[in-house]
């Protein structure tokens, strides 16, 4: 049996990296660039994977690192541009497009003020898929802090959803 290429698992893994630095950075032009510096550093730090581990989580944790590194030094710039791309993942019919792109735009709002290191583990588990396990590694944290923040996120996103909820009138 051959092992995989792992230029060819890296390039397979592009969409899962825009992804999560899409939504640590809630910016397509800054998703790309996180994503094209996060493949960079890998390239130029290739000796130090480990082979047999994750390349998926050793990524993630790449993009987050350098994301992190970027924020800190932009000191909590913002950007309004969650909406970019969503448009087309929704319907057509019009009050149901309007209701899901509301709906979807407080999420994004809510995960977007979510504390870094809450929404870093929100975005790995509940969009990437990764297990509390995978998660705890690519962060470098016990799995119960994994397991603890991923909690408080939640539950700020549902005490969010709940007063947009109520203040709708419903």
């Amino acid at each position: 049996m051959n092992p995989i290429d792992p230029r060819a698992e890296l390039i397979s893994l592009l969409p899962r990296l825009r992804r999560f630095a899409y939504g640590l950075t809630g910016d397509g032009h800054q998703a790309d660039d996180l994503v094209q510096t996060g493949c960079l550093k890998a390239i130029e730090r290739w000796q130090q994977f480990q082979p047999g581990t994750s390349l998926a989580s050793w990524m993630f944790r790449i993009l987050q690192t350098t994301w992190l590194d970027e924020y800190r030094t932009r000191q909590r710039q913002q950007t309004d541009s969650w909406d970019e791309g969503f448009d087309e993942l929704m319907g057509d019919d019009g009050r149901t497009q309007l209701e899901s792109r509301s709906e979807a735009r407080q999420v994004r709002r809510l995960v977007a003020e979510l504390p870094e290191e809450q929404r870093a583990v929100l975005l790995l588990v509940a969009v990437e898929g990764l297990s509390y396990k995978e998660a705890a590694s690519t962060l470098e944290l016990p799995i119960g802090t994994v397991m603890s923040r991923l909690a408080r996120a939640r539950s700020k996103l549902a005490e969010g959803l709940g007063q947009a909820e109520r203040g709708k009138g419903r």
